[in-house]
């Protein structure tokens, strides 16, 4: 079969999960383009719903002729395959190191969070309110195949959160690296210009900071550091 209509229901429905943006969207299915996601999907055992390929590439999935695919790619380069998946989500958030985000609505961070996460093995990511979709085209990709390895959760609250909840606010609280945390530790991220909300960081267990010269970090770089540090500790 190769599909050579742009009005293909394939191609239609591609287009439709590739227009989610910022929210988190209640479609249940997303899109991940290009060679290297999509091997990283394999690797961690996803089957896609759908896969397709330009005529030609020798790749696997149902052919679609040149030029079509690339017409809903969300890659300003065009793709050669691309391939829909159903979304998921775990009931629960794991430790012993918990990553929580609210307020970040970047997606680009969001998925740069999931490929930091990754790298210093968070047991899960959970998403609170106004936090951009994990599975929006932009955090799939910044992610590098994250989305497809670590622990996605969503919460209505923070109580089912791992461990000692730290709050990062720039600028208050003791340095992250002197806390003494044994337990397990959930670090929650706030939106890039307004931080956590008050009564969130007043619910925490502790307060930290990044210490910096000037300025702020964003919610990914945050993390990141954040993520470094934790796991340094539990080293040491």
């Amino acid at each position: 079969m190769t599909i050579t209509s742009p009005d293909n229901v394939k191609l239609k429905e591609i287009r439709k999960l590739n227009q989610r943006r910022r929210a988190r969207s209640h479609a249940g299915r997303f899109v991940a383009e290009g060679e290297d996601l999509l091997a990283a999907a394999d690797a961690a055992g996803w089957q896609p719903v759908e896969r397709l390929c330009t005529t030609g590439s020798g790749l696997p999935g149902i052919e679609v002729e040149p030029g079509l695919l690339d017409a809903v790619s969300e890659l300003g380069s065009g793709t050669r395959t691309l391939a829909v998946y159903e979304q998921r989500f775990r009931r629960r958030a794991q430790g012993p190191v918990c990553v929580y985000l609210e307020g970040v609505g970047d997606p680009g961070n969001v998925g740069t969070i999931l490929r930091s996460a990754e790298a210093f093995g968070a047991g899960s990511v959970a998403f609170g309110p106004a936090t951009a979709d994990p599975f929006a085209p932009k955090a799939v990709r910044a992610s590098m195949g994250a989305v497809f390895t670590v622990p996605l959760v969503q919460v209505s609250s923070t109580d089912p959160l791992p461990g000692a909840t730290v709050a990062l606010v720039a600028g208050r609280g003791p340095s992250l690296a002197s806390l003494e945390l044994e337990d397990g530790v959930t670090l929650m991220i706030g939106s890039e210009r307004d931080g956590l909300p008050d009564d969130l960081v007043a619910s925490a267990d502790h307060v930290a900071q990044i210490p910096i010269v000037n300025h702020s970090l964003n919610a990914a770089m945050a993390a990141t550091v954040a993520l470094y540090e934790i796991t340094r500790m539990a080293r040491e």
